[in-house]
């Protein structure tokens, strides 16, 4: 692959997953940066390849409503039927 212009930048890891980072790069042979790189290149492109975007991080709160999400719709769907009406003045 091809190396493509890069940006220096700091971040800050917990030290357990730095840790862990950095043996499984040192266990593929590879450096920090690549293995940071590739596994970024890596979560990046699932969720592009997910249907849709992903649920914002405070949606997983409201996990519990999910089966509500289809009568939502419904509702939705009633609502926008009756605003489609148009109703004339005596």
């Amino acid at each position: 692959m091809a190396m493509l212009p890069s940006m220096k930048t700091t971040i800050d890891i917990p030290d357990e997953l730095f840790r862990l980072a950095k043996a499984r790069a040192a266990m593929s042979g590879i450096s920090l940066r690549q293995f940071v790189t590739d596994t970024l290149r890596l979560k990046l492109e699932q969720e592009r390849a997910s249907d849709g975007p992903a649920d914002p991080p405070w949606m997983k709160g409201f996990g519990a409503l999910a089966e509500l999400r289809s009568e939502t719709a419904r509702i939705q769907r009633l609502v926008e039927a009756e605003f489609e009406q148009i109703e004339t003045e005596p």
